[in-house]
């Protein structure tokens, strides 16, 4: 079955929507016969996506650095718990599984998660959808300065064009459906020297 990894919250500072969001998502992503992999956390919207996925029947994964096992309070209720040695190693973990990546409103984490599978996603190392859900608005600052970038040279349009943006759950899972729909069709942006050295750790 197909996997879509998920990038959210862990804050226990936010207005409850936020979670109520991520359970959303967490059924729908049941209701289609899909797998979740999340943060590996329990709290927050990260536990709020999980255990309704869950609810639904779907199979979770939590990937958590081990760093972080006490801090966002690891998910033992996940059908696999992966705990890594670092940020690094989880994201690549959750990387490696995942068929399909979705970004909801969110912290510097899940920045950092989006924008790094968004630059490999536009430097071609591969075609997997990213939708980002946004409904109140709370990413739209980053929409436009990519805009502006891209405005002004930095970045190709074609490569902004790789980031679909969604206002309902709905959108957003018809959104990453049909870039599965369509990975084997869409031509790959062919990156620029500077760009691949830029990508080399």
């Amino acid at each position: 079955m197909p996997s879509l990894a998920v990038f959210c919250a862990s804050s226990e500072s936010i207005n409850e929507r936020y979670s109520v969001l991520a359970a959303e998502v967490g059924f729908a992503i049941a209701h289609r016969g899909w797998t979740l992999i999340s943060g590996g956390g329990s709290i927050s919207c990260m536990g709020a996506l999980a255990r309704a996925a869950r609810a639904g029947g779907a199979f979770t994964i939590g990937v958590i650095p081990r760093a972080l096992v006490d801090l966002e309070v690891s998910d033992h209720g996940a059908d696999e718990l992966v705990i890594t040695a670092d940020m690094r190693d989880r994201k690549g973990e959750m990387d490696r599984r995942a068929d399909a990546f979705l970004a909801l409103p969110g912290g510097i984490g899940t920045l950092e998660e989006l924008l790094e599978i968004w630059v490999s996603r536009s430097l071609g190392m591969h075609d997997k959808p990213i939708v980002v859900l946004d409904p109140w608005g709370d990413l739209q600052p980053l929409a436009e300065l990519v805009a502006g970038l891209v405005k002004a040279g930095f970045v190709r349009a074609d490569s902004a064009r790789l980031l679909v943006w969604t206002s309902t759950v709905a959108e957003a899972m018809t959104a990453v459906e049909q870039g599965w729909a369509h990975a084997g069709e869409l031509p790959r942006p062919t990156p620029t020297a500077a760009e691949l050295l830029e990508a080399e750790p």
